[in-house]
């Protein structure tokens, strides 16, 4: 296959934003920019992209708020290239790195991610659990939504580390899994805020989003959900402007003051 059919070009923030990405597999979508509009940001951070794929949340932050000290970590490093190759094509600076976030810590920290060096962490594990969703034949979609019982654990652990006291980890993760969410953040998380996203008005969450903050110590909040899907007629202004990268989700609502939540 070459390379004009094996990827396509799509914009994101109402084109502001082009990436590439592969027209089959792991393909960028709502739950990156919307993560993206979670995450909260000022002018200098150090922010790392956890799980990055082909960079579009990293780099829909990026987009958003200027002069970041940018890093977007993937496994795949076919997925890194592309991302590599969309930091490049949107004039966004970025360091991309090849690396298992679940692996050793030693490979994240020769690699520039020394503990307690961070800002801001954001991520989109792989979330779908095996037992109930059947398995991708494509690997690198596979290996991008599929987890196990250890995933979670590893990917927060390694967030944890790198971030600096004080600094502020933004993840989705799917709506039934809130209690493994709150259950791996309780070690060394604080001042956690909890976003429930739901596909239609009246049905329950299919996403959370989660702000924390290591060593934070303000009680756990939860914000009034937000719906995709709208009742016709009654488009959510919220969500279009996220989207469209004209505004932030309610996990961020500081950033224009340049406050960091505790």
């Amino acid at each position: 296959m070459n390379e004009a059919a094996a990827f396509s070009e799509d914009a994101f923030l109402g084109g502001r934003l082009r990436l590439r990405q592969p027209i089959s597999g792991h393909r960028a979508g709502h739950d990156a920019i919307l993560l993206a509009a979670a995450t909260a940001v000022r002018p200098d951070d150090r922010v790392v992209d956890l799980g990055a794929g082909v960079g579009a949340a990293g780099l829909a932050v990026a987009a958003r708020v200027g002069g970041l000290a940018l890093t977007l970590v993937e496994i795949d490093p076919d997925l890194a290239a592309l991302a590599r190759h969309n930091a490049a094509a949107n004039a966004i600076p970025a360091d991309v790195i090849v690396c298992d976030v679940s692996g050793e810590a030693s490979a994240l920290t020769g690699a520039g991610l020394a503990p307690d060096s961070v800002d801001v962490v954001l991520m989109n594990p792989p979330f779908n659990d095996p037992a109930r969703h059947r398995r991708s034949p494509d690997s690198t979609r596979a290996m991008a939504h599929m987890s196990d019982s250890t995933t979670l654990d590893a990917w927060i652990h390694a967030a944890r580390r790198m971030l600096k006291s004080g600094g502020a980890l933004t993840l989705i993760w799917r709506a039934d899994g809130a209690g493994e969410v709150l259950a791996a953040l309780s070690r060394g998380f604080g001042s956690l805020v909890l976003l429930p996203v739901h596909g239609d008005v009246g049905k329950p969450a299919i996403r959370i989003l989660v702000r924390a903050i290591k060593g934070g110590r303000a009680p756990l909040q939860i914000l009034a959900g937000i719906a995709l899907n709208p009742s016709p007629g009654q488009p959510n202004a919220v969500i279009e402007a996220a989207m469209a990268g004209q505004g932030t989700l309610p996990l961020a609502p500081n950033e224009s003051q340049g406050e960091r939540l505790r």
